[in-house]
Formats: structure tokens, sequence, C-alpha cells
């Protein structure tokens, strides 16, 4: 009897290079992977098989450790930004529902490319005191994110990780803000670390993985009635302004233009009660790419689903905000 292996531990394990594979992991046997040293302490580097963007790549921990953002991360992140020129470095949360797919092996990614977010004016700067150093805002975003910016590390080091433990600890039932439950932590951060014009630079996104009986799947987390176009977690590159949307929708697209003008009649059950009422609002279509328009600008706009993700500053006022409260 064959005895079950868990050699490699994960796909992230640095053992996954050149690894034949098995029934229930996938074979790596052409895959390399450029070990580095980075504060300190061994990790790996490789590009991302998904190649979202330009030079998609992702950063390993040389051991089996979980997802953690801590004081660590932002030494690491901005290290990576000094030593790879030109590149952003991120990293996803490292809670259930806010965070990303693998939580089991630290990791982070990066490459040549600018997102939306980076490009998002600041709504509103300040200082924090004690770092006035530093300079501080509120980005105009869909998401409560906080941006600083500085020409040191340490200083930019020292603010992220207060920031960090004040979030992880701040509630406001006001406005359905909960640190924990039962010693269940729901907030901590996603950060994304740059350099622009010299300076260092980190966006720092608050996260709350809280659900509820009428949300369960979580309430900042894409809600049932938009869930038929997409459920998973938004992870750190749906956070910067990049919408990874499921393959399934190519086929189903056209699926539900068919069903719209007569010419079909499947549909995925999920999507039946949303093609119904399409049908009942345009009852006269017979265009099949006046369809396939309607059906695809409606599913962009149901994606306010990246409006739901963790958008604190809107709470009724500004000054409500846990980004003020910081």
């Amino acid at each position: 009897m064959v005895q079950a292996s868990n050699y490699p531990q994960c796909q992230l394990c640095l053992e996954n290079e050149g690894y034949h594979g098995r029934v229930n992991h996938p074979a790596r046997s052409n895959h390399r992977i450029i070990r580095f040293e980075m504060v300190g302490q061994e990790w790996g580097f490789q590009y991302s098989p998904y190649a979202y963007f330009n030079e998609h790549c992702i950063f390993l921990d040389g051991q089996h450790r979980p997802m953690a953002i801590s004081r660590q991360s932002f030494e690491r992140l901005l290290a990576i930004v000094d030593q790879f020129p030109g590149y952003f470095a991120g990293s996803n949360a490292d809670l259930p529902i806010v965070g990303g797919s693998i939580l089991t092996h630290d990791h982070y990614q990066g490459g040549r490319h600018v997102f939306p977010m980076e490009l998002a004016p600041l709504q509103k700067a300040f200082r924090f005191t004690g770092f006035e150093q530093v300079k501080a805002g509120i980005v105009k975003w869909p998401m409560s994110v906080l941006r600083l910016t500085s020409d040191s590390k340490e200083d930019l080091i020292n603010l992220a990780d207060k920031i960090l433990q004040e979030w992880r600890q701040y509630s406001d039932l006001a406005v359905q803000i909960l640190a924990e439950t039962d010693g269940t932590p729901h907030h901590t951060i996603t950060p994304i670390a740059r350099k622009r014009n010299g300076q260092f630079e980190l966006d720092l996104v608050l996260r709350d993985n809280q659900t509820s009986p009428e949300h369960p799947d979580g309430i900042y987390h894409p809600h049932k009635d938009v869930q038929h176009i997409k459920k998973e977690n938004i992870g750190l590159i749906e956070v910067m302004g990049l919408a990874i949307l499921p393959p399934r929708l190519k086929v189903e697209v056209k699926q539900v233009a068919s069903y719209l003008v007569g010419e079909g009649e499947i549909v995925a059950d999920y999507h039946q009660k949303w093609a119904d009422q399409l049908k009942a609002q345009y009852p006269d279509l017979t265009d099949k790419e006046k369809a396939l328009e309607i059906v695809r600008t409606l599913w962009a706009l149901s994606l306010r689903v990246y409006l739901r993700m963790q958008e604190f500053t809107s709470r009724p006022s500004m000054d409500r905000s846990p980004l003020c409260a910081l």
C-alpha cells in the first residue's frame, strides 16, 4: 500500500522545483526558483504561471510558514522594491475571506506594472503625531486606504506597524466595525509597497472579514446577488484595481445573450433569476450583438462588488472613519 505523501507541503514550497508530481499535486519538473536573501532569510523568486500583468512574480518564503501580516511584512516589502527596481510588491491579507487563495505559505506578489490604485490621488493629507517626517493621507479609492511616503524605510515600517496594531484592536459598533468575536480576529491589512520619485511608499488597505446572518460569506465580500458573477475573495490584485473574473463568464455571457433574444434556453442555474429579470426588462430585444453589449455592461456595473470590498470611509461621515481614529 502506497503511503500518503505531504511532500511538497504546498504548491508554494521551494521543494516544488523539479518535482515530478503525484495524483493530488501537479508536476513541476521544469520549474525553477531563484534563491535570494531578504532581511537575513532565504526566499525564492519565480514568475507567476498566471501572469495577470507585466512580469507578474511571486516571492516565496524559504520555509513553509503561514501567511502573517506583521512588522516583518513591511520590512520585506520595502526590501523587495529596493532590491528589484521598477517593481511594486504587495501581500494578500492573512485572514480568511479577505485573504488570498493560499494562506498556508507566506508569500508576496510583485511585478513591473502600474495599477489604478497607484494613480489614485489623496483625498485628504495629514501627518501622524510623532511621525511628522512621514507624509500620510487617505487615498481616493473605493476601499479604506492609507498612503505613507518617506525617504526612510525605518520610519515607514515603524508607522505602518503602529497602524496595524491599532487597526487590529479598533471597534466602532455604531458603524458595524468589530475587531474580534470571542477571540477570533477580524482586522488585518493588505499592504502594497513601491518606490516613486526616489521615495518609499506604502499603501495600507484596512480589511475586515466579519460575517453576519444576512451576509454569511462576509459583510465586505461579494454579496449573494452578485455571486453569480464573482464569489471569490477580493485579493491583492483586485484591491489594486484589476478585476479577475472567473473564466466561465466567457461562455456564459454568450449564453445569457442568446437567452435574451430567444435563441437559446441554456442558462446556468445561478444566472437564471438575473437572466429572467433582464428578459422582462428588454422584452423586444432581437439583436444578438446588442444583447451581448447589455450583458457585458450590466456585469461590469454589477461589479459594485468592488465597491463593497472594505469601504469604511463612506460611513456616514469621514469623522467616524477608522482612518481618522488611528
